[in-house]
This record gives C-alpha cells, structure tokens and sequence, in this order.
C-alpha cells in the first residue's frame, strides 16, 4: 500500500515547486516592469521638456509615448503580480488570466497612443511654424539608445520567464525606439531644409509623428494577438504539448493516452490528461498511477502547475 502514498506525496511536492517556481517568475517580471516605470517616467520628461523648448512635435509625440510606456509598466507589474497569487475559494483556478489581461491592456494603450498622435500630427501638418532646435538631436540619440538596451533587457527577461505581458512591455520599449528614430530623421530632415532654403521641409517633423504611429498601430495590433488567444484559453504549440502526451506514455503501466487538453493560465500551464490503463487494476493502484503522471509531466515541463488525471480503462482497437 506504500505506492499510493509515495504517488500523491510526490505529485504535492511538484505542485509546491512549481508554486514557488511561478512566484519566482513573476518576482522576475516585476523587477523588469520597475525598470521599465523609472526609465520610462524620466525619458518622458526629458522628452517632453525638449520637444517644448525645442519646438519639435515629434519630439512631443515621442513624450507622449513614453507616458503611455510608464503607464503600461505599471499595468504588466499589476497583472503579474496578481497572476502569482494562488488559487483561493473565489478563483479556484488561481490569478493566471491577469497577465493576459495586463498584455492586452498594454495594447490598447499602444493602439489608443497611436490614434492620439496620428491626429495631432495632422492637425499640425497645416500650421506654419519654425524648425526644430539643432540639440534636441542629442536628446533623440540618447534616448534611442537607452531604450533599444532596455528593449533587448526586458525581452530576454519576458522570454526567460514565457510572460507575455513582459514581452509586451519590452515591444513597447521597442516602439518607442522606433519613434525616436522617427523622430531624428524628420527633426534632421526639417533642419536641413532650413539651411537649404526649404521651409516647407519643416513638416518632416509632423510626418516623421506620423510614421511613429504607424510603428506604434502595429506593435500594438502584435502584442494583442498572443493576448487574446491566451484569454481564449487557445491550445499551445506543439513544443509543449508533444513532451506532455510523451511524459505520460512513459510512465509505465499507462497503456494509452485518449484525450489531452493544454491551456496557458498566465505564465503557467494547466493540463487535463485522460489515460487508459488495465481495466482489472485496483482504485488504489490507479491513484498512485495518476500521482505518477502528474510527476512525470511536471518534470518533463516545468511550466506546468497542474494536471488532472482521468484514468479509464484500456480498450485495445
């Protein structure tokens, strides 16, 4: 009788790892969305500063942006921060949806940024006004390369940790790269103009606006797929689903696996597996069978919290 034991013993040791694994993820995202607000919040300002003195309106969209980057900062530090509270009697399949929902959320704040840019750049296109100041270049190139590091930092984070949320907050570093560059060549375009005797080339500066929200419309759309599909409760690649079904038919005594469902539930996975066995084998021993199961799973994907074993009998044919 030591069997059933030693099975459900072991399948709530993995459960508790993975529990402290999954907090130790978040913990991860948390610390790379607090990057994110103290970068965001002091390029915002040196941004908006600049683009006001210097009179660019490229540089202010660009300001604007960032402000919507702190603000989605603090939304994926939220959302995972809910996603790693256990399950409790209100949310008995636990927080995970959060994260999705704080993806999704970053989205829509890239989609509404865009809009409101797109608009004021055009507003702008018809008003007559001077060129931008030669040194808010600078400012552009510092700013460029602080957020392409953090970009690369924060995605090799979100990656690591499989959050979307956090790959989410790194595409919106990203964008926000991309709106620099956008902006340094329509400020530079509108500079060169002046010197050239073109002042119609000032509107570079507008219309370099209204690429960055293009850039922007797209990441945003991007970011906003995955999210969806996750709140969708959409089934994962086969690179996870295949070692599950194989970590299953591994274990011995389990004849056969019939139905297998995966989904994401924030940066976690949680899987119901029906396996067939010997119809003749005792309760006892068919539990200690489907402890066996879920242990194999876990070890075989660690980004699985849970699993629940059906066991049925093996029919041949």
């Amino acid at each position: 009788m030591t069997e059933p034991l030693v099975g459900h013993s072991a399948a709530a040791a993995d459960g508790a790892g993975q529990r402290d694994d999954a907090e130790l993820l978040a913990r991860r995202g948390v610390r790379a969305a607090q990057v994110g607000v103290l970068a965001n919040a002091a390029l915002a300002a040196v941004k908006l500063v600049a683009g006001v003195v210097g009179n660019s309106y490229a540089l202010v969209a660009d300001a604007v942006e960032s402000t919507a980057d702190v603000l989605s900062s603090l939304i994926v530090w939220r959302g995972l921060t809910v996603s790693a509270q256990p399950a409790d009697e209100d949310h008995p399949f636990g927080h995970g949806k959060a994260e999705a929902l704080a993806a999704a959320a970053v989205s829509l704040l890239l989609v509404g940024a865009a809009a409101g840019i797109a608009l004021e750049a055009a507003r702008e296109l018809g008003t007559p006004h001077a060129p931008p100041a030669p040194w808010t270049l600078l400012v552009l190139a510092l700013v460029m390369l602080v957020k392409w590091v953090l970009a690369r930092r924060v995605r090799r984070v979100g990656a690591s940790i499989g959050s979307a949320a956090v790959q989410a907050d790194a595409g919106h570093h990203l964008s926000d790269a991309v709106t620099s560059a956008a902006a340094f060549v329509g400020i530079s375009l509108a500079l060169v103009g002046t010197r050239l005797g073109r002042p119609a080339w000032a509107a570079a500066d507008e219309w370099a606006a209204l690429v960055a929200a293009g850039v922007i419309l797209l990441t945003g759309i991007r970011i906003l797929r995955p999210a969806v599909h996750d709140l969708m409760d959409r089934a994962p690649s086969a690179d996870v689903i295949a070692p599950i079904r194989a970590a299953a038919e591994a274990v011995p005594r389990v004849l056969a696996v019939e139905q297998l469902a995966v989904r994401r539930t924030g940066l976690v996975y949680r899987v119901t597996i029906h396996v067939q066995t010997y119809p003749q084998m005792p309760l006892d021993e068919a539990h200690a069978l489907g402890g066996a199961v879920k242990s194999a799973i876990r070890r075989a994907v660690p980004a699985v919290e849970h699993v629940l074993v059906h066991m049925e009998p093996y029919r041949a044919g």
